[in-house]
């Protein structure tokens, strides 16, 4: 049986790497508990390098003299086709945009997939490496030098309603030096419910002294916190 061009060791070398490459930093998604993880990140990247494989070898067999063969034409569509995953993963929660930074990474990775197929693996393997660099470096670095917007926490926390209770929380957050950037309420119909609120709020104290405050205030039920980021 004799194979048609493209179907080769090193062909399926490039489609291995692809899938090592792209697993890699889907593993740091999924670590980090984000949207797309560990799978969606190896499928996209395994994709692409398949996609620009076909592009390249795929249409060798046609011998119309007056067919137009263009390669690029289907790594473009891959540019454009991944925007509609990256579009999937970026929601708006009233003033808050969340899933930029993965759809970001899903778009780095279907390159990183593209370069693998089109027999450039020395740049695959130094974008992924500026992946890390991207995304777990500058963050440290950005905190350490105390750089750009100050760090983001979400308090959620319960209480029971008709006390003032989240007049007195604002009123903390506020004199602690922390600013509320964003705040959801859930309250139920039953007017005697307990409510749980979620503030987004930012400051440069610890968040322990935060935390300290909010949970000595009466009528707080319970009080948890997380860091916010993409």
């Amino acid at each position: 049986m004799v194979l048609s061009p493209g179907q080769g060791w090193a062909q399926l070398g490039e489609l291995g790497l692809a899938l090592l490459l792209s697993a890699s930093i889907g593993l740091e998604r999924g670590l980090r508990n984000k949207s797309a993880g560990l799978r969606t990140h190896t499928l996209v990247g395994v994709g692409s390098a398949l996609f620009m494989l076909v592009s390249i070898y795929g249409f060798s067999a046609v011998s119309d003299e007056n067919a137009s063969l263009d390669p690029s034409r289907v790594a473009s569509q891959i540019v454009s086709g991944i925007g509609f995953i990256g579009g999937g993963l970026i929601f708006v929660r009233r003033d808050a945009v969340r899933g930029l930074t993965t759809a970001a990474v899903v778009w780095v990775t279907a390159a990183v997939g593209m370069a693998c197929g089109a027999g450039l693996p020395v740049l695959a393997v130094a974008v992924t490496v500026g992946h890390f660099v991207i995304v777990l470096g500058l963050d440290r670095l950005t905190r350490r030098l105390s750089l750009g917007t100050r760090p983001a926490h979400r308090v959620t926390f319960t209480y029971a309603p008709g006390n003032g209770v989240l007049r007195d929380v604002l009123v903390s957050c506020s004199d602690l030096g922390y600013s509320v950037t964003q705040t959801d309420v859930d309250r139920s119909p039953d007017p005697h419910a307990r409510v749980t609120v979620a503030l987004l709020v930012q400051g440069r104290r610890p968040l322990t002294d935060l935390v300290t405050t909010l949970t000595d205030l009466p009528g707080i039920l319970s009080l948890t916190t997380a860091d916010e980021d993409d």
